[in-house]
């Protein structure tokens, strides 16, 4: 293969190093998500619609909650529960069992710190979904669907931002390329295997995603489909995990052990089955679409 054009990408552990603690640029993309998200919900849905903004800063807390504990949750379940399974307290918490090793400056013996690495974004709109039904429980003048499909407008932003942080992080890799835009991750995990040029899956997503954000806020100024129930939140759920699905096909096994995978024979990775569910909740709630009845927000 011809490599001359490719790109290399040599950073480990990228980030802000403040001494004491390395704050991650994955963290910090995290962090951005949130922050946009939460100023897009503010100027583009909540100012334009009229709606109080005392509903936005609760909103903001209950996503955060759900996004990431879903994320966490999602990742030990879904790819590596093999070893979560008999570690479950590692889950919640950010350290990892190493022995010989000492976290917190030698107060906890034999673990490291690792940090919340494993986050999945199956997990993460699952407990997206469940905290903002909490949300509507909390705030009953707020239709859910039109919670729904207001929150569209934010997440591509978000999701496009958590996968160059995982670009930033040497993880998520795509297979072997000999592309001109390939790039070789000089500090890749061992389990990817050898070190070559590779599809940049990571920011393929990215791309898509922004692509994305710009056709649903189109179609929310442009069009009437904002006025119909659940459609803007069918027609994101299709797209959006239709771009997984697709981008999968470059991508490495975030696993060794596919459970998901086997059990269906092996044909789709565990992102791939794991994107149907939602493809399809997408397309009926896009074909089952109606006007709302009465004010989607409540006064």
């Amino acid at each position: 293969m011809n490599h001359i054009l490719s790109y290399t990408w040599n950073h480990e552990n990228f980030g802000i190093d403040l001494g004491f603690i390395m704050i991650s640029a994955y963290g910090m993309m995290w962090a951005l998500a949130f922050i946009i998200g939460n100023f897009i919900m503010k100027n583009v849905v909540f100012k334009t619609e009229h709606v109080d903004i005392k509903y936005l800063e609760p909103f903001l807390i209950y996503t955060i909650v759900g996004c990431v504990l879903g994320a966490r949750i999602g990742d030990c379940m879904f790819y590596s529960w093999d070893y979560y399974q008999h570690h479950i307290l590692e889950i919640f918490l950010p350290f990892r069992y190493a022995k010989g090793k000492q976290a917190l400056f030698g107060l906890i013996p034999n673990y490291e710190f690792t940090g919340f690495r494993g986050l999945a974004s199956h997990g993460a709109t699952i407990g997206m979904m469940i905290s903002t039904y909490l949300y509507h429980r909390k705030f009953p003048k707020l239709n859910l669907l039109w919670i729904f499909d207001r929150l569209v407008l934010a997440v591509p932003i978000g999701g496009a931002l958590i996968r160059l942080g995982n670009f930033f992080n040497s993880e998520i890799l795509g297979k072997q390329s000999d592309l001109p835009w390939a790039v070789t991750f000089t500090f890749q995990s061992s389990e990817y295997g050898p070190i070559v040029p590779r599809h940049p899956a990571q920011l393929y997503e990215a791309i898509c995603y922004v692509i994305l954000f710009f056709i649903t806020l189109y179609i929310y100024k442009k069009t009437d489909k904002k006025n119909l129930r659940g459609w803007m939140f069918g027609f994101f759920l299709v797209c959006l995990w239709t771009i997984r699905f697709m981008v999968e096909f470059l991508k490495e096994p975030q696993s060794d052990v596919e459970s998901i995978a086997e059990f269906f024979g092996g044909y789709l990775n565990n992102g791939q089955l794991l994107s149907i569910p939602f493809i399809i909740i997408g397309l009926v709630l896009m074909f089952t679409a109606k006007p709302y009845k009465q004010a989607p927000i409540l006064e």
